[in-house]
């Protein structure tokens, strides 16, 4: 049987999502976890890769048992065994055709910016102190509308078959003190998020114009794009499934 799991953690003390010899990730301390718990060896899909430090809210992942599992008993079991920093929120029974990562229709992603230095959250958001203009990097968002090839954002020689994706939200809103952009779509290329936010930030600066900010979409080449953001700002904070609620 595949069963998913919701699930949320804090990134800062994790080498990303994916496995990687040497290296704490939160997958691997997932499938520690779950195998000890079920006593077979168990290895969780999941629904996409966050880098070193990225947080998220809500993450998918997906494993095949040959047992009936209880659900709330297994949930609470894992979040006992498992560290502070990784909590589990339920376990469904899925089709056997059921996948986490390929199976996503819509992902969401927030970036944190403190303007104020903020001694609790330095792991949880960036401090920036300059002065952002929120309105043009929010007119600069809307452009992203126009497009589907967003390769100039992209991380180079990825192993992607189309740089296209459908963007479906994109917006910043102020919180006091923190700015936060909120950008959704089908799909995600690597550090696309962090390098739109950086290339937004450079609007924001008025260090680039947007004009500029179009034509940089249109010349599909990252070296044109902005700065990427540091990756502790960054959280995948929704998932959307058409068989889950």
């Amino acid at each position: 049987m595949r069963y998913f799991i919701k699930l949320a953690y804090n990134g800062t003390p994790y080498h990303g999502w994916q496995y990687q010899p040497n290296a704490a990730s939160v997958q691997e301390t997932l499938n520690k976890a779950l195998s000890i718990l079920l006593h077979s060896e168990i290895n969780v899909m999941g629904a996409g890769r966050t880098d070193t430090g990225v947080h998220a809210r809500e993450m998918y992942a997906h494993f095949d048992y040959d047992k009936t599992i209880d659900s709330p008993k297994l949930v609470h079991k894992l979040n006992s065994f498992l560290p502070k920093d990784i909590a589990i929120f339920n376990i469904t029974a899925v089709s056997d055709e059921a996948h986490c990562r390929f199976d996503a229709t819509k992902r969401t992603y927030e970036y944190h910016i403190n303007t104020v230095k903020d001694v609790f959250l330095p792991e949880q958001s960036w401090y920036l102190n300059q002065k952002l203009d929120v309105a043009l990097m929010n007119e600069a968002a809307k452009l992203l509308f126009n497009h589907t090839n967003f390769q100039s954002f992209s991380k180079v020689n990825t192993d992607v078959n189309t740089f296209d994706c459908t963007i479906f939200e994109a917006k910043w809103q102020e919180n006091g003190t923190k700015l936060i952009f909120t950008i959704s779509a089908n799909r995600f290329l690597r550090n696309m998020v962090r390098a739109i936010v950086g290339t937004l930030v450079n609007v924001g600066l008025h260090k680039i114009t947007l004009y500029d900010f179009e034509k940089i979409i249109e010349s599909r080449n990252r070296e044109k794009a902005g700065f990427s953001v540091p990756a502790h700002g960054l959280y995948l904070t929704k998932i959307v499934y058409p068989y889950l609620e």
